[in-house]
């Protein structure tokens, strides 16, 4: 299932998903968790970019472990990368809660609500760390060893 899309590895295109949206809801999770006015406007908005970012990272886990039986297992990118979707999905919960009970209270937060807050402001900062270490990590394993042997202008192109 989670193997090839037109005969080309998933894995390689749902990763690009991930790498743009878990970012996005990373800044956006900080933001709104600045300003409840703009966690009431457009927290949805981050809490959907969240969500689709925890989807298209599973995805993303599953196709790579399929692609990794057909090409090897890179295991420095495995052992980061299988822990994206677990704080995508920290990251998506909390900036749910903390939408939700915004759109709830009024001025000012309450102290649960801040601390729901600054949780989703540190789950923000992990996740984006780790979605950039896992695509590093992948991209060194895909495109390292090519770098490494060829030179400029010297690899032949189809």
């Amino acid at each position: 299932m989670f193997d090839t899309i037109a005969g080309l590895p998933l894995h390689a295109l749902v990763v690009h998903a991930v790498i743009v949206l878990l970012p996005l809801a990373c800044l956006g999770a900080v933001l709104v968790a600045y300003r409840a006015a703009w966690d009431r406007r457009y927290g949805w908005l981050v809490v959907l970019c969240a969500l689709v970012s925890t989807g298209a990272a599973f995805v993303a886990k599953e196709s790579g472990e399929r692609l990794a039986s057909r090409v090897g297992y890179p295991q420095t990118h495995a052992m980061i990368a299988r822990w994206t979707p677990v704080f995508a999905g920290l990251l998506f919960l909390a900036a749910a809660l903390l939408w939700w009970w915004d759109r709830s209270e009024g001025e000012p937060r309450s102290t649960r609500t801040k601390l729901v807050a600054v949780a989703t402001v540190v789950l923000a900062v992990v996740a984006f760390g780790w979605v950039v270490a896992a695509g590093h990590t992948g991209a060194t394993a895909v495109w390292g060893p090519i770098v490494q042997h060829t030179q400029p202008g010297t690899f032949p192109v189809p």
